[in-house]
């Protein structure tokens, strides 16, 4: 049986939350912004592996934009390209604008917020 007491702290922890293990799909994009600050951008390609109706086996890939800020991004400027494994935890951070068109956008991306290179290139 659970402790009710426990409860309310782990559901705090796991609010926003998000796990990945991936390649980057493109150099990062390192960007200096007033005041000092440092902000990369990347996209994160991850592969779900399955077989159809056929039994055929077939490969999913989903890609995810995230972004960091600070040493992490000093971290990612460094060391990371196009190709590199690595694990994630962030969080899912939404965002609008207005385009050139007037067209409100919308987007979605990931918060790094712990950063593990894995491996090498695929």
């Amino acid at each position: 049986m659970h402790n009710a007491s426990t409860k309310p702290n782990l559901m705090n922890t796991l609010r926003n939350k998000v796990q990945l293990i991936g390649n980057l799909g493109s150099n990062p994009e390192i960007k200096n912004l007033d005041g000092g600050k440092k902000l990369a951008k990347l996209n994160l390609a991850t592969n779900e592996t399955y077989k159809n109706a056929k039994g055929e086996k077939v490969t999913e890939t989903q890609w995810h934009n995230l972004i960091a800020w600070g040493k992490t991004a000093d971290i990612i400027e460094k060391y990371l390209l196009k190709g590199h494994e690595v694990a994630i935890e962030g969080k899912l951070v939404n965002n609008n604008y207005t385009d050139k068109e007037g067209v409100k956008r919308y987007t979605t991306e990931i918060q790094i917020n712990e950063l593990l290179m894995l491996g090498g290139k695929k």
